[in-house]
């Protein structure tokens, strides 16, 4: 039992860093990513005035839009890039379960989302004019859920749209919908942390639904990966 969990652990660890790899070695995806999320950033800084008390009530909502169409950028890269040389076939006929296939691709896109998360966090704060670091430990909770409650979906989603030629279309409209509940936690958690108010049992709901979400789609993709992968 020891050895298989050991073999299944150096599948995941093999798929994760191939992806990182093959990402960092030509930026596409996460240039994209970051330049738009600060576009994005930017633009919401013209369109409400920092200085109100009524943009930094809401800020925590227009931090998760950037982060859900900026991170969509790089998920939908997640199974694309294999496509050329008939790479996606090969990793299905490949001896290792479809659950490892999903947990490398998902923790690269992970790991690759919260890094245009924390460049882009600062500039927020400039933006909007609000002290994000006063509640940071908690914030970075939040961030972290929310941002895998994203990557799991998307990831799952990225392999039931790779074959489909609107793909970069079908990914957004499949997957928003299902993150509404998980969005709604992160946004209603965040807007709270950047005004300096901590978690506490009034709020702490939002934070049970974000965990429940995580673990429920994360059993669910697991479960249905072979199925989305083979047809």
């Amino acid at each position: 039992m020891g050895y298989a969990r050991l073999g299944y652990a150096r599948q995941v660890a093999t798929i994760f860093t191939k992806d990182l790899r093959a990402e960092l070695r030509t930026k596409e995806a996460i240039n994209a990513s970051l330049s738009f999320a600060l576009v994005m950033l930017l633009l919401f800084s013209f369109a409400f005035d920092p200085s109100e008390e009524t943009t930094r009530e809401i800020s925590g909502g227009l931090l998760w839009i950037v982060f859900a169409f900026a991170g969509t950028l790089l998920l939908n890269r997640s199974f694309a890039r294999e496509l050329g040389n008939d790479c996606l076939d090969a990793l299905i006929a490949a001896p290792i379960p479809g659950s490892a296939l999903f947990l490398g691709k998902a923790l690269a896109n992970f790991v690759l989302v919260m890094a245009v998360e924390l460049i882009a966090l600062p500039l927020f704060g400039i933006f909007y004019n609000v002290k994000w670091t006063s509640q940071f430990p908690q914030l970075m909770m939040v961030i972290v859920l929310g941002t895998w409650a994203m990557t799991v979906t998307g990831t799952i989603f990225s392999a039931l749209t790779v074959n489909i030629r609107l793909r970069e279309v079908m990914l957004p409209i499949l997957n928003f919908p299902i993150l509404i509940p998980a969005l709604l936690g992160a946004m209603q958690l965040t807007s709270s942390l950047v005004a300096g108010k901590p978690i506490t049992a009034d709020n702490d709901a939002w934070l049970k639904m974000l965990i429940g979400f995580d673990v429920m789609y994360t059993a669910v993709s697991l479960v249905l990966v072979e199925t989305v992968l083979v047809g």
